[in-house]
């Protein structure tokens, strides 16, 4: 379980996220969403304890996760960031193989447990014939799908991803959010694409501002009148195989600068219950 309650963080003399909160459960894909400048992956990196909130609490299974150190905070949590370095000069095995170091000691060395686990990880992400390869060597996307499989060797149950569809192409994304829907675990995720969000996240958190205004389900929170008012741009839902997608077109701009965004929103609450079944992410 992540549980964020009434978090506040910033940065540079200003208030990045303001208030914000989530609850995560086992299985659950939490989805962060909301427009450019909105407070997503900063929200995300106080999840895992890159920045300190100012006001607020952020649990790992009600535990403080400020209080969680090195190999601890590591077995519980896996993070796919935005921000990985394009020139480490190891092959993709090694750096899969990286994702075992919170299961060993300091002064342990990699046994044929760990080496499966890379084998299978890679294997997943559909990277197995690219583990001889030099990381620095791949593309956009094939550096994605090995820094996922680098999480999965970690075999954390939190797993918390910063846009993890960028550079792939559209089948990668679609195989990369199943597979992580079918995973089992803890999940919070940052998406910019809303169709992408609506089809394999559980819930929806939505920010504007800086501020959550809107969680629940994709059905509850992918509203045309709530998505107009915080992308300004008008939204058309239809249903395509049993899940809601969208379909935008410009908005003309009549009317939509005069909606303050984080004033002129209410928040949906989170409604307890059951997860809504998925039969589209193969669960």
């Amino acid at each position: 379980m992540i549980s964020a309650s009434d978090v506040s963080v910033g940065y540079d003399g200003r208030m990045v996220v303001e208030g914000a909160g989530l609850r995560a459960g086992p299985g659950d894909v939490v989805g962060l969403i909301g427009p450019n400048g909105s407070g997503k992956t900063t929200f995300l990196r106080t999840l895992y304890a890159a920045l300190r909130p100012r006001a607020g609490l952020v649990t790992i299974d009600d535990r403080p996760v400020a209080g969680l150190r090195g190999n601890e905070l590591a077995r519980r949590i896996a993070v796919v960031a935005q921000e990985t370095s394009s020139d480490l000069p190891v092959t993709v095995a090694d750096l899969v193989l990286l994702g075992r170091s919170p299961h060993r000691g300091a002064l342990a060395s990699f046994d044929r447990e760990d080496h499966r686990a890379v084998a299978a990880a890679l294997t997943r992400v559909g990277a197995r014939h690219l583990a001889d390869r030099g990381y620095h060597t791949l593309s956009g996307g094939e550096k994605q799908r090995v820094l996922v499989a680098r999480t999965l060797a970690q075999q954390a149950d939190h797993l918390l991803l910063d846009e993890p569809t960028n550079h792939l192409d559209i089948r990668y994304q679609h195989e990369l959010l199943r597979l992580v829907g079918q995973l089992g675990v803890t999940t919070v995720v940052v998406l910019h694409d809303l169709n992408l969000a609506a089809r394999y996240c559980t819930t929806l958190v939505l920010l504007a501002a800086g501020r959550v205004v809107a969680t629940g389900t994709p059905d509850e929170v992918l509203t045309p009148d709530l998505l107009h008012r915080v992308y300004e741009i008008r939204a058309e839902r239809v249903t395509v195989n049993g899940c809601l997608q969208l379909v935008f077109s410009p908005d003309d701009g009549a009317g939509s600068a005069a909606v303050p965004v984080a004033s002129g929103l209410t928040a949906v609450p989170a409604r307890p219950g059951p997860r809504r079944a998925r039969g589209s992410r193969g669960r």
